[in-house]
């Protein structure tokens, strides 16, 4: 791929950025990149790169004149895996009801829980990958995918299974996090600890012996999982192998993102309602701060994560989707960029590294994948833009033209290719 107008190569620097390092895309005016199977091999001006690599008649190449070129985006908080609809509790929030009351009276997770586990198998993976192939789409190349719409054994681990199904049948990578501790099923209301001992006992050792799932998660927020219940699933959840990840701080500031500091996550997310302790913990620590702002947008919030706040307290901040049945109906990391410009204030160079390389180190994969440098997985989009800062910018419609993923095309003109 020659002739870029802008390539932004997001440099591994050998952690996530933070600070300053979030304005630092490592820009090459016409840029190449060469790559040979699914690995880069080359990066550099056009004339730099064309005259070292050596081509033959297989070789393809792409001329990306006039186009912005960018590391694969990488989604690093997402809830795919799931059968029903629930636009109805869209009306209800924009007519006035919370989010809590709404779960209360049955809705949200719980609802989504009813209709996933009615669905079987086939369907569940057939509604999945509609869902993937917009990220796809839109640019997302990789992306953490949760179970949690479930809370039974069989139907967590059904949700479990279809995303490694699609892993091995869809062009995007996808990172498998158990979040069995997502609600409490209905008909454990009642008995709580019996439900948290299920998950212990039963969910965790059938996700190890099958080895289903990278990371653990837990909704620790208030009205969900306190952060002694949280404390307690994850580290039964580390003795089992598992990676930890934390909803933490979305609809109170109960203590998650310190907990996410103490248990040593890879990342929290949400954190709409941290506290000051919050972000020093995080910005004192090695966990990501994973923001999520169409979350607060589609529920109607004025109270957005304190995302600014974060990037000067020296926090390592990554952006994600949240696309789920409920709360953040959206696959488009585009349109969260758009979003953390508006509402975190976040340069459109700080919107880039938390969607590429500081993602990347989100899902555990920052020494592979977020940068375009050799030896890393030749995963890249071609962007409709001549600047980068056309991305947050330029909102609503899809910039994505083409999507080549492990050195091969698989999105022309934001069309997904055939086979």
């Amino acid at each position: 791929m020659s002739h870029a107008r802008e390539l932004l190569t997001l440099a591994p620097v050998g952690s996530p950025r933070r600070g300053a390092q979030l304005r630092e895309l490592c820009i090459i005016p016409d840029g190449c990149v060469a790559v040979a199977g699914d690995r880069i091999i080359d990066v550099g001006t056009s004339v730099e790169v064309l005259s070292r690599v050596r081509r033959d008649d297989a070789c393809t190449e792409i001329d990306a004149t006039a186009h912005v070129v960018s590391p694969g985006l990488i989604d690093p908080h997402t809830h795919p895996v799931y059968a029903g609809n629930r636009a109805s509790e869209f009306e209800m929030r924009i007519e006035g009801r919370s989010y809590e009351e709404i779960a209360e009276a049955g809705g949200g997770i719980r609802a989504t829980v009813r209709s996933t586990r009615a669905a079987d198998s086939d369907a569940l993976v057939l509604y999945t990958a509609a869902r993937l192939e917009r990220m796809l789409a839109y640019g997302t190349t990789t992306a953490e995918a949760k179970s949690g719409y479930g809370l039974s054994v069989d139907s967590e681990l059904a949700q479990l299974r279809a995303i490694r199904t699609l892993a091995g049948q869809l062009p995007i990578d996808l990172v498998p996090t158990f979040l069995g501790a997502h609600e409490i099923p209905d008909e454990y209301r009642s008995d709580r600890k019996a439900y948290i001992d299920l998950v212990i006992h039963e969910m965790l050792p059938a996700v190890e012996r099958d080895r289903l799932a990278e990371f653990s998660d837990v909704f620790c927020d208030r009205g969900v999982y306190s952060i002694e219940e949280t404390r307690t699933l994850q580290h039964a959840a580390r003795d089992r192998g598992l990676k930890l990840k934390l909803h933490a701080d979305e609809l109170a500031s109960t203590g998650g993102a310190v907990l996410a500091a103490e248990v040593g996550a890879t990342s929290a997310g949400h954190l709409i309602r941290i506290s000051d302790g919050g972000v020093r913990a995080l910005s004192e620590s090695d966990t990501l701060a994973v923001l999520l702002p169409g979350t607060s947008f589609s529920l109607g919030a004025t109270h957005f994560a304190p995302g600014r706040r974060l990037v000067e307290a020296g926090a390592a901040v990554a952006l994600a989707t949240d696309c789920n049945a409920g709360s953040c109906n959206t696959e488009s990391l585009q349109m969260a960029a758009a979003l953390a410009a508006q509402y975190y204030r976040f340069t459109a160079a700080e919107c880039w590294v938390a969607m590429t390389t500081n993602a990347a180190w989100a899902v555990g994969r920052g020494d592979r994948i977020g940068s375009i440098a050799p030896g890393y997985q030749a995963d890249l989009v071609i962007w409709d833009m001549e600047d980068h800062r056309e991305l947050p910018f330029h909102f609503g419609v899809n910039l994505a033209h083409s999507v080549i993923k492990g050195g091969r095309t698989v999105v022309q003109q934001g069309s997904l290719c055939d086979g």
